[in-house]
């Protein structure tokens, strides 16, 4: 199938080429945090920040980065496929028309109405003093974060759909740069003069950061030939269409932003042996899922970037057998990439999480705690990180329904095991990051059969196959860290810097050597195809060169 394989290659290469550039934005992201995690540690200040952050971030996920750029992608591509730049560029100057002052006003209301909004998602910071009211505080800072972020959204659907992934997946690095910089300035020299808090200079910093993630990519926009002129004929077909699929996607997006949402509800009122409110879960889940963005960045968002653009074409032309095998052969680089680092991460959580974090008001106690839910939130990274490319899939067939009510059920469903597990059973915050691995992958089991049913299979037995392949690699390569870590700590010293230092220093290299020798040795295509992608990469970059 020379045609599949020519068009799978480009989505390997596009997915690389996200994946470097989304690298950076996770490595500059992790930078950012570790210094949150020295400055504020995991007490009241920083459960604060990620609690207001998680208001306006979730509207993020549900309405900008996700629901609108799989809606808008989908049909801009489809637009720019069938009927031209112009008509293209129309539908984004239509769209940005109506986008600006709906996401304003949301942006207002959320303001006004913080105070309400901070204490019915998270009841129990009004049983600390100061609590609720710098959350509030925070709140208010960022909401504007939303609009940026939506026209960052926006121009990144148009960037790759004309093909452009570097400068769109960079764009985070810019947000990540500016808002620990600017953070820290305002923190530190303008907070005194001014009479704030460090943290609250770092919410504006947040804020600041945004800006520049919509603003870094305009030069990019106008390469296209892309400018912005206000249109109102908002009735236009395309713009109903992104409107249409908008809604149904949002609650299609939702399943793992929402219940991240709901599991800091549940940590914010988690209690000691004597009933008093805990400072510190909200922090330990929100530093655990930063080390499993690493990963679904470099590895799903990547390929799921670069598989909606292409899909969409397929489907808008009725090309269904090459749909299929895009995106089976997506589904199975997915697993061949994030089952081998879900495999790492768990193993090596308290390592990784006392090397970066351990630091300043980032206490042992910390380390443990949040390598802790690490090592549940693993569980559904191979789950979570296949939601982000098969969700979309459904779109580019014209289908909403399906991933709605998938999304329904697994929010309802995470409710539900949180509300057992906390409040049933007493167990602690670990509990909330193991529902939402459970959720994660009963969400993927789900769009994939309904998938597999919808296009008459997704070539099941061969994606089965790589899986359970990748997995034994995997469970082989997991021994050998855990082995390694377990000498090298004996020697240098358990829960020593040093220690953890030349642990992953030597199993992280040592994991990799296994995990390749292993897939080579059992011919594996997903890494066939990737290390041609990779070598026509470099050829072309060769080429250009000379």
């Amino acid at each position: 199938m020379p045609e599949a394989d020519s068009a799978h290659t480009q989505v390997v290469r596009k997915a690389g080429v996200v994946s470097l550039a989304v690298s950076l934005s996770r490595i500059t992201g992790l930078v950012r945090e570790i210094v949150f995690a020295g400055l504020f540690g995991a007490g009241m200040a920083y459960d604060a920040f990620v609690a207001s952050y998680r208001i306006p971030n979730l509207l993020r996920d549900l309405l900008a980065e996700g629901a609108l750029s799989a809606a808008f992608v989908t049909t801009y591509s489809q637009t720019l496929a069938e009927k031209g730049t112009k008509q293209a560029h129309d539908l984004s100057n239509r769209l940005a028309t109506l986008l600006v002052p709906v996401v304003a006003g949301i942006c207002l209301v959320g303001a006004v109405f913080a105070p309400s909004v901070v204490s019915f998602i998270f009841p129990g910071y009004a049983s600390i003093e100061g609590k609720h009211e710098l959350t509030v505080l925070l709140t208010r800072l960022m909401m504007p974060f939303l609009l940026f972020i939506a026209l960052a959204a926006k121009a990144m659907g148009v960037l790759n759909s004309h093909g452009k992934f570097g400068i769109p997946a960079l764009s985070s690095t810019f947000f990540n740069v500016t808002s620990v910089l600017a953070g820290l300035l305002l923190g530190y020299f303008v907070g005194p003069v001014l009479g704030f808090e460090t943290i609250v200079g770092m919410a504006i910093g947040t804020l600041l950061g945004g800006v520049v993630q919509y603003v870094c990519q305009v030069p990019s926009l106008r390469s296209t030939g892309l400018r912005f002129r206000a249109d109102f004929k908002i009735a236009d077909s395309g713009v109903r269409q992104v409107l249409r699929l908008m809604g149904p996607a949002a609650l299609g997006a939702a399943a793992v932003q929402v219940n991240v949402m709901v599991n800091s509800v549940f940590a914010s009122g988690i209690t000691d042996s004597a009933g008093a409110i805990i400072d510190g879960p909200v922090s330990w889940l929100g530093y655990a899922f930063r080390f499993m963005q690493l990963p679904l960045g470099l590895f799903g968002i990547a390929v799921a970037s670069a598989t909606l653009p292409v899909i969409s074409r397929e489907a808008g032309a009725g090309r269904i057998d090459d749909f299929r095998d895009t995106l089976s052969r997506s589904l199975g680089l997915v697993f061949l990439l994030t089952i081998p680092s879900a495999v790492g991460l768990f193993v090596l959580s308290r390592p990784i999480v006392g090397v970066v974090y351990e630091r300043g008001q980032f206490t042992a106690f910390d380390t443990e705690q949040t390598a802790l839910a690490l090592s549940f939130y693993c569980l559904g990274l191979v789950g979570y990180a296949s939601t982000k490319v098969l969700a979309p899939a459904f779109y580019a067939l014209d289908n909403v329904r399906i991933p709605m009510f998938v999304s329904l059920f697994s929010i309802g469903l995470n409710f539900t095991l949180n509300k057992v597990f906390i409040d049933g059973l007493g167990l602690g915050h670990w509990a909330l990051a193991l529902s939402t691995s459970l959720v994660a992958s009963l969400n993927f089991v789900l769009l994939f059969a309904f998938m597999r049913s919808k296009v008459q299979g997704i070539e099941g037995r061969r994606l089965l196959r790589a899986g359970l392949k990748i997995s034994a690699a995997s469970g082989a390569m997991g021994i050998c860290c855990w082995a390694c870590a377990q000498f090298i700590e004996s020697g240098l010293g358990p829960g020593t810097f040093l220690g953890r230092l030349a642990t992953l220093t030597v199993a992280i290299p040592l994991g990799l050597g296994v995990i390749y020798g292993l897939c080579r040795l059992m011919r594996l295509p997903e890494l066939d195809l990737a290390q041609r992608a990779v070598l026509a990469r470099l050829a072309g970059v060769a080429e250009r060169e000379s």
